[in-house]
């Protein structure tokens, strides 16, 4: 196997076929280098850097305990990103998110400035989003969908790539906040991360209780990031593979003509028209970080279960027959063919 290429110097622009190069090599250097930090969890690495190449934001689910946060703080680190940690809290302001004017002493006199808050960065780990009220909730939507905040009228621009990978705990629910929709729909992806293996945690512990873990490396910069996220946007998609993605999508919508019969008896609410888009823009870039420049319905089929996980919504006689989205979603696959 040929050794991947190396990164030119960041102050010079990357080329498109550089670009694809590069992608190409990035998947496995991504793992090798966050391997050094975080064990296993490949498949939650390889979908949060195509949210990354995408540009779109993530929410992980998972236990305590499974190294969430070391996870988003390593993928940080080696694509050379700033990065900012919010715990949300019951008592967290929308201004503990955005900043907030204070008074401040200067030669003039005392005059109002600025103070950032942590959404000034690269990448923002919304660590257990769901426990904060919604007013709170809803300070990271214009952030999210604008890049951008604004305090007392005045608009401020969020530094660029800018990333929301935000965690939530599935097993303690009293005391939260559950998203809505609306919100949720604005996470390209929902990142479910189990449990390890045993070899793996057997690893873990032993490469934790026996001293400090070998540093990683930048692999990419946020210019770089920024020009693999025009390249992506630009790799052709046949007209019945996008059809297939669209077909997926308003499958999940009950109560509409031609959908299937389980999709009425399970669903309450299906996917809108921004998972279809996800559907295509993660199915570009998985195309590309597999070394290849046209995408398949096998690229859309291995983005449903993260794009569609948190915009279909069960109903009560699905959970009493212990119907899960995830088997919803492996039945709408069996059922739409590409």
């Amino acid at each position: 196997m040929s050794a991947p290429p190396d990164l030119p110097p960041s102050s010079a622009p990357l080329t498109e076929r550089q670009i694809v190069e590069l992608l190409a090599t990035a998947r496995q250097r991504l793992f090798a280098e966050v391997g050094k930090v975080v064990v296993g969890q490949l498949h939650v690495i390889d979908e949060m850097l195509i949210a990354l190449l995408s540009g779109g934001h993530c929410l992980i689910t998972g236990a305590p305990g499974l190294a969430k946060t070391l996870l988003v703080k390593t993928v940080a680190d080696v694509c050379h990103l700033s990065f900012q940690r919010i715990q949300f809290t019951p008592d967290l302001m929308p201004s503990d998110i955005t900043g907030t004017e204070i008074l401040e002493d200067s030669p003039d006199g005392r005059k109002l400035v600025f103070s950032r808050g942590p959404v000034f960065a690269n990448m923002i780990l919304a660590d257990e989003i769901n426990r904060t009220p919604p007013k709170t909730q809803a300070a990271l939507l214009e952030a999210m969908q604008e890049h951008q905040v604004t305090v007392n009228g005045k608009t401020m621009h969020l530094p660029e790539p800018f990333f929301v990978l935000a965690t939530q705990n599935p097993i303690e629910q009293e005391g939260t906040y559950p998203l809505p929709e609306a919100q949720l729909d604005r996470f390209m992806l929902n990142i479910v991360i189990d449990y390890l293996s045993e070899d793996d945690e057997v690893t873990v512990v032993t490469r934790t209780t026996s001293g400090k873990g070998e540093p990683v490396q930048h692999l990419f910069t946020g210019e770089q990031l920024l020009a693999f996220q025009q390249v992506v946007r630009k790799v052709p998609i046949a007209d019945d593979i996008a059809r297939y993605a669209v077909r997926l999508s308003a499958a999940s919508r009950p109560g509409r003509d031609g959908v299937p019969y389980f999709i009425n008896q399970w669903v309450s609410w299906g996917a809108g028209t921004r998972a279809s888009q996800n559907l295509v823009l993660g199915a570009k870039t998985r195309c590309l970080l597999h070394n290849r420049t046209h995408v398949t319905a096998d690229d859309i089929r291995a983005m449903a279960l993260p794009v569609l996980r948190h915009r279909i919504l069960v109903n009560y006689k699905a959970e009493a027959e212990g119907i899960t989205v995830e088997k919803v979603i492996a039945k709408l696959l069996e059922t739409v063919k590409g």
